[in-house]
């Protein structure tokens, strides 16, 4: 029999008055009261290896099974039997073992023959079968109970898909209409404009059409003056020349290039590719998953800041789109075995860490997490990073976290997204959670066994990513503050085998 089924995850002994939670974990009633009583706080009780969380706390079920199997235990690997008889027949006969009625005690078929005489007694295969048949009936009672909370989910999708079509139509309608009234007032100032400046050159072109006629009869005059020989005759007549007039300069005529109204077609075309720009990122955004708090945390955003200024902050000065973009952040990452949990094994390169039942000897160092199997990473991260973890088994985490988070206990001020000190997306075979300073956002979808993590440090950019082969889908994007450098850091399952890796790339 495998002791560590027998053990509590919580305090890594034999489970003491075991109990069994609604999501099928074991823990010591003592160990599992206290871990809630830490939580009532927050009104939401989980499990501490599945994370599942449970409204309101659950009752706490003594597992009859599992406690008689400890007491088994208890009795055939640390007692010695009073008697030759029964060291001689019990272990070729464990397999046959009988329940005593009424009171629940396990004996052997020979002992029902000879001590217990007798006494009324059940087959162990009977008992097992009326447990197991308790627990199928109650897991048809919860699965139903789960298969109600899912239909009202479709239908609270299909009512706010069907919302969110109606108003975003009624919001591109509103957005068309004003774009075309901005249309027709572009329209009208050019034509304004137009009018203006064909009635300047109109009256222009009127003045100078009406100084020709005169100009060519006071050339006229001036030719038949300088035909007079006689120079008296010429003196006499030149004071009778009238003057000109004050002509209008060709200096003032300004002839512009043949387009006049370019900057306006510029200054529309420029506005043109600016909306593309918005409309192309964010239809990006619209077709990854977004939870409910995803959208109201933007929808925030949009009531203080501009709309293209919020594209620029969200997009972080041109974040990566392709993974090959996102590879070029890529650095050398490894784990620190000063900060790992004492039943975590890191490997040679210190890149990936396993889950085991044995404790690895590690030097006493205050860096070490004492009771939260968690281990954070070497490096400090300032600016731009990328990297991959592969996992495999029920569930790990992978997160962030400043230096100062709590090493010491099984608290929320020590475990990833607990707290403020810390982020962290929970990975497990049913889908993913991001958690952050307590709060949690489900985040539905395939799931996958590498997950890209992407860190802007001073834009405050935090961004999990899918990875399937070549292509990457963006599970979460946190904005926030960091106020000091970050730590990568990995959290992993009580499950033994349980592993995460971070994966080295070819430069």
């Amino acid at each position: 029999m495998d002791f560590c089924n027998l053990s509590c995850s919580i305090c890594l002994d034999l489970q003491k008055d075991p109990v069994t939670i609604p999501c099928g974990h074991s823990y010591c009633r003592n160990c599992i009261k206290e871990h809630w009583d830490r939580e009532d706080q927050k009104r939401i009780h989980s499990c501490p290896q599945c994370r599942k969380e449970f409204t309101p706390r659950p009752v706490l079920v003594k597992n009859i099974m599992l406690a008689e199997l400890v007491e088994d235990l208890k009795k055939t690997g640390l007692q010695t039997a009073p008697a030759d008889h029964h060291n001689k027949h019990l272990q070729p006969h464990y397999d046959s073992l009988t329940f005593k009625k009424h009171k629940i005690q396990c004996v052997c078929y020979l002992c029902s023959m000879d001590e217990h005489q007798g006494h009324e007694t059940v087959p162990a295969a009977q008992k097992q079968v009326q447990v197991r048949r308790e627990q199928i009936q109650q897991r048809i009672q919860d699965q139903e109970k789960d298969v109600k909370l899912l239909q009202q989910e479709v239908e609270a999708i299909n009512v706010s898909a069907d919302k969110a079509v109606e108003d975003t139509e009624k919001i591109f309608s509103e957005m068309m209409r004003l774009i075309q009234k901005r249309s027709s007032d572009v329209k009208q100032q050019i034509r304004s404009q137009q009018e203006t400046e064909v009635s300047r050159v109109k009256e222009l072109q009127e003045k100078l059409e009406q100084e020709i006629p005169e100009l060519k009869r006071k050339d006229a005059e001036l030719e038949q003056l300088s035909d007079i020989e006689d120079h008296n005759q010429f003196l006499l007549n030149y004071p009778s020349l009238s003057a000109l007039s004050e002509s209008t300069h060709s200096s003032s005529i300004n002839i512009r290039p043949l387009r006049y109204f370019e900057d306006v077609t510029a200054a529309v075309s420029e506005l043109r590719e600016k909306l593309q720009d918005i409309l192309n990122q964010e239809q990006t955004k619209t077709t990854l998953p977004v939870t409910k708090v995803d959208a109201a945390t933007k929808m925030d955003a949009a009531m203080k800041v501009d709309p293209v200024m919020k594209v620029d902050v969200l997009q972080s000065e041109q974040e990566p789109t392709t993974r090959a973009d996102f590879l070029k952040y890529s650095r050398k990452l490894t784990l620190n075995p000063d900060t790992a949990h004492k039943y975590l094994e890191l490997s040679e390169g210190n890149r990936k860490v396993t889950m085991t039942n044995e404790d690895q000897c590690y030097s006493d160092d205050e860096d070490r997490f004492t009771r939260r199997w968690q281990v954070l990473s070497r490096s400090r991260l300032t600016g731009r990073y990328y990297w991959e973890v592969e996992w495999s088994g029920s569930s790990v985490e992978i997160a962030v976290a400043y230096r100062d988070i709590e090493r010491e206990g099984d608290t929320n001020d020590s475990s990833f997204g607990m707290n403020e000190n810390s982020w962290a997306l929970c990975c497990s075979t049913t889908g993913y959670t991001f958690y952050s300073d307590g709060d949690h956002i489900s985040i539905p979808g395939p799931v996958s066994p590498r997950v890209g993590v992407y860190l802007d440090h001073s834009a405050g950019i935090l961004s999990f990513y899918s990875v399937f082969g070549g292509g990457m889908t963006l599970l979460h994007r946190e904005i926030t503050t960091f106020t000091e450098p970050l730590h990568a850091g990995i959290w992993l399952s009580r499950a033994t085998g349980t592993t995460a890796e971070i994966i080295k790339f070819k430069k």
